[in-house]
This record gives C-alpha cells, sequence and structure tokens, in this order.
C-alpha cells in the first residue's frame, strides 16, 4: 500500500511541475509535445512561445544534435541561415528545474542572459547545466511529455561539419509545424 500512495504522490508531483501550456512540434522526422512550466519558467516560457505564435519557428532546424547529450534546433534555417530572433532574455537557471532526461532548455552563448531564440533538449541528465557553484546554468522550461523516441531518433541521423560548427544532421530535421495546443 505504502508503494502505490508513493508512486501516486510522485505522479502527482511530476504532473504538478509541467502543468503548463503544451506544444505540439511536428518535424521531418516525427511528431512530439513538450509541456512548459509557466510558474518556475515564466521568461522562458513566454520568449518560447512568442516564437511558438509567431510561426518563426516553422522552418527551423534542429542544426546541432550530440547522442547521448541533447537535440539543439531553432536558430538556423534548413540552409543554415541564422533566423532573426528578439532581444535575449534574463537567464532562469536557478529556478530549480534541472537539466534532466527529456527536458527542454534555452540555448545561450557563454554569456548568462544571452538566450534568445534557440532550444535543447537533453538525451541525459546532464546536471553539469544546472546552476550552483558559480554556474549561471542553462534555463529548463519544459519537458517533452509525449513523444520522445522523435527526439532521440534524432540521434540515429549521421552528422556533418559545415565551417565551424558540427554535429548537424547529413538530412536536415526540420520544423514543419508548432503550435500551442488549446
Amino acid at each position: 500500500m505504502g508503494r502505490i500512495l508513493t508512486s501516486i504522490t510522485l505522479a502527482m508531483l511530476s504532473a504538478s511541475v509541467w502543468a503548463g501550456p503544451k506544444v505540439a512540434v511536428e518535424t521531418t522526422l516525427g511528431n512530439f509535445t513538450i509541456e512548459l512550466n509557466e510558474e518556475q519558467a515564466p521568461i522562458s516560457s513566454e520568449n518560447f512561445l512568442k516564437y511558438v505564435e509567431d510561426g518563426s519557428y516553422v522552418g527551423s532546424q534542429f542544426h546541432r544534435v550530440i547522442p547521448g547529450f541533447m537535440a539543439q534546433g531553432g536558430g538556423f534555417d534548413e540552409e543554415m541561415n541564422r533566423l532573426p530572433t528578439y532581444a535575449p532574455i534574463k537567464n532562469e537557471g536557478s529556478n530549480g528545474l534541472q537539466n534532466k532526461t527529456a527536458t527542454i532548455a534555452m540555448a545561450r552563448t557563454n554569456a548568462p542572459h544571452s538566450a534568445t531564440r534557440q532550444f535543447f533538449i537533453n538525451y541525459s541528465d546532464n546536471t553539469f547545466l544546472n546552476a550552483g557553484a558559480g554556474n549561471p546554468g542553462y534555463a529548463v522550461f519544459g519537458e517533452v511529455t509525449e513523444g520522445f523516441d522523435v527526439v532521440q531518433k534524432m540521434a540515429t541521423i549521421p552528422t556533418k561539419r559545415m565551417g565551424r560548427m558540427s554535429d548537424i544532421p547529413v538530412d536536415p530535421i526540420v520544423i514543419t509545424a508548432v503550435k500551442v495546443i488549446k
């Protein structure tokens, strides 16, 4: 009986963490759903939704895929042209959400408050990306709740190098549609 109550309690806690808007992402490789956490990551969630709602993620690709680490997208089109951005946002890396398997976080440069439109989905528990001990961290703002197998399939596509960029899928994985699920 205790095990059952513990399982139910953990399921309820997990559900409450991701009780925000859901976003359906369609790609050339398949579809997945992201659930946002507006409570703990309001700035990152609002920023991500801005790009979803203006339609500018459509036609962008997952341009950096590293098996066992993460799949990064949202910033380049199919020809690897950089896409326009809104102003950078404040880093919410210390919001208490961890870079665990299947979570989505804001990508940024070495400057802590430089995230714009790029995001990444963790393939494993990447604890070194969490905030702490002088590390500003990478702000987790949601989790892939359905279709994580599609995200995992991205890691099976061979990659190439183009100029200074590496880990680019040889066959582009393009976002064909993205919308908030009502």
